[in-house]
């Protein structure tokens, strides 16, 4: 393997583990809102994030649902519709994750606690959205899953049942499990020493994506922490890259292409 350049602006201890991967090595992304951010969608436990604004056990709890839905789907055509605004588009954090895809020899898998589709239009292929998908409605019926860009009411109707008032946001819940588990538990464990896990934008305290550097670093990866500033679980990793993701992660990436 051909040494890693180390570029001016990444840290040199991140230089340094990123020198142990070889060229072929597994990577696994975890993403959170605060690579959106500069995208222009509000994140949620910042002072001034979503959660600030509105209690969460009232809009996004299956029992929230279940007493008042018009108030939780409210919320969630609001959040739509922002996602549909023509000036969020995606940032330059989301399509170096998609570059990284194209062009890395070995697997890229990115799992993402977003539920926008900021991802998918930049070009990522091999991703999970483990908390679900706001451009997406579930029947709660049926199951059947369907793309949805407009406003959701108890008025609409299934298109694969055709029941009337079954439909609700694509989106996992306080209290619900994330989706794909097991997918992500299994490539977390095929990890091998020297793979690479990188936990990009979030804060650390939601479970079970929380635990995921755990894994990842029980299994030898290298794990590294891309977010603004560190968090509280900053300790868990061997190394971390501050600023804003639109400036981070294409340099990361950048490093990690030149491996060759």
């Amino acid at each position: 393997m051909s040494p890693l350049p180390a570029p001016a602006s990444l840290p040199d201890d991140l230089a340094r583990h990123l020198r142990r991967l070889r060229p072929d090595a597994a990577i696994i992304i975890l993403t959170g809102a605060g690579i959106s951010r500069e995208s222009g969608l509000h994140t949620f436990r910042d002072a001034d994030g979503i959660w600030a604004q509105v209690r969460l056990e009232d809009v996004a709890t299956p029992g929230a649902f279940a007493r008042d839905p018009d108030k939780v789907q409210g919320f969630y055509n609001a959040r739509r519709q922002a996602l549909l605004d023509p000036a969020v588009q995606p940032n330059p954090a989301h399509h170096a994750l998609a570059r990284l895809e194209r062009e890395w020899q070995g697997p890229v898998l990115l799992v993402t606690q977003n539920v926008d589709d900021l991802h998918d239009r930049a070009g990522s292929t091999d991703l999970i959205a483990m908390h679900g998908e706001l451009m997406k409605a579930r029947c709660t019926e049926c199951g059947g899953l369907h793309p949805w860009t407009g406003d959701l009411s108890d008025t609409d109707t299934c298109p694969a049942c055709g029941r009337v008032g079954y439909l609700r946001p694509h989106i996992v819940w306080f209290g619900e499990m994330p989706l794909f588990m097991d997918r992500i538990g299994d490539a977390l464990e095929a990890m091998e020493p020297n793979d690479l896990f990188i936990s990009i934008g979030t804060s650390g305290n939601v479970y079970p994506a929380a635990g995921f550097v755990a894994e990842a670093r029980a299994a030898g990866a290298v794990t590294v922490e891309v977010n603004l500033e560190a968090t509280d679980g900053a300790h868990l990793f061997h190394s971390g890259l501050y600023g804003p993701a639109s400036q981070t992660v294409p340099a990361l990436v950048d490093a990690l292409l030149a491996i060759r």
